[in-house]
C-alpha cells in the first residue's frame, strides 16, 4: 500500500498544480455568487476527478493486471508509453509557451465564466475533472499503478480517495484562501491569475518533463529489476 501510494502521489500532483484545472475556480471567486459557485465547480471537479479513477481500475481489475497475471506486462508498456507522451507534451508546451510581455492563452469557454450559475459552474467542474486529456493521462498512470498491486477492495479504495485528495488542492486553494482572508483575497487571486495565465505553458512543461521520466523510469525497473 505504501509502495502504491508513493508513486501515484506524484500523478496527484501534476493535477493538482496544472493551472488550467486553478484558473477557473480563481476566475468563479470574482463572479456574484463567489463562494457558491466556485464550490459547485470543486466538487464537480472532485467527482470527475474520481469517476474517472475509478472506471479506470476496474477496467483494469477486469482485465487483470496484477503481477502474477499474463497481463501484467500491459502496465509496463502504458507507463512507457505515457512517459513519451509526457515528454512529448512537455517539449510541445515549452515551445509554445508566451514571450516576455505576451498573454498566455486560455481556452475559449472561460470567456463566459463571469455569469455561470451554480449548476453550471458545478458542470464545468466535473467535464474538466472527467474530460481535460492530461487529468486523463496521470489518471490512467495512477489506475494502472493500483491495479496491478496487491491491494484488497478497501485498500483501492483508500488509494482512489488519497489521490483525489491530493489531486484537487490546487482546486480548493483559492477557495480557502477566499474563506481565510476575505476581502483582501481579491488582490492575491487576482496575483495568482496573473501569474498562472503567464507561466501556464512553462509549470506545465516541467511538470510534464518530471513526470514523463518518473512514468519512464518505472517502466524500465519493472522490465529491469
Amino acid at each position: 500500500m505504501k509502495v502504491v501510494v508513493g508513486e501515484i502521489l506524484p500523478l496527484a500532483l501534476v493535477v493538482a498544480i496544472s493551472p488550467i484545472n486553478v484558473i477557473p475556480v480563481i476566475l468563479l471567486l470574482f463572479t456574484k455568487r463567489p463562494v457558491v459557485n466556485a464550490v459547485c465547480f470543486l466538487a464537480g471537479f472532485i467527482a470527475g476527478v474520481a469517476a474517472v479513477l475509478g472506471a479506470c481500475v476496474a477496467i483494469a481489475e477486469a482485465v487483470d493486471l496484477s503481477t502474477d497475471s499474463g497481463h501484467a506486462t500491459w502496465v509496463t508498456v502504458l507507463k512507457l508509453a505515457l512517459g513519451v507522451y509526457l515528454l512529448v507534451a512537455a517539449v510541445r508546451k515549452f515551445r509554445g509557451r508566451p514571450r516576455t510581455g505576451e498573454e498566455g492563452a486560455m481556452p475559449k469557454w472561460m470567456d463566459g465564466i463571469s455569469g455561470f450559475s451554480p449548476g453550471k459552474s458545478l458542470g464545468a467542474g466535473l467535464a474538466l475533472g472527467a474530460v481535460n486529456p492530461k487529468n486523463v493521462v496521470v489518471g490512467l498512470a495512477a489506475a494502472a499503478t493500483i491495479a496491478s498491486a496487491v491491494l484488497s477492495s478497501g485498500q483501492q479504495v483508500a488509494a482512489i480517495a488519497i489521490y483525489v485528495l491530493v489531486a484537487v488542492l490546487g482546486v480548493a486553494a483559492p477557495i480557502l484562501a477566499t474563506l481565510l482572508l476575505g476581502d483582501r483575497s481579491h488582490e492575491v487571486l487576482d496575483g495568482w491569475k496573473v501569474w498562472l495565465d503567464q507561466n501556464n505553458a512553462a509549470v506545465m512543461s516541467v511538470l510534464f518533463l518530471i513526470f514523463g521520466v518518473v512514468l519512464i523510469g518505472q517502466a524500465i525497473g519493472a522490465t529491469w529489476p
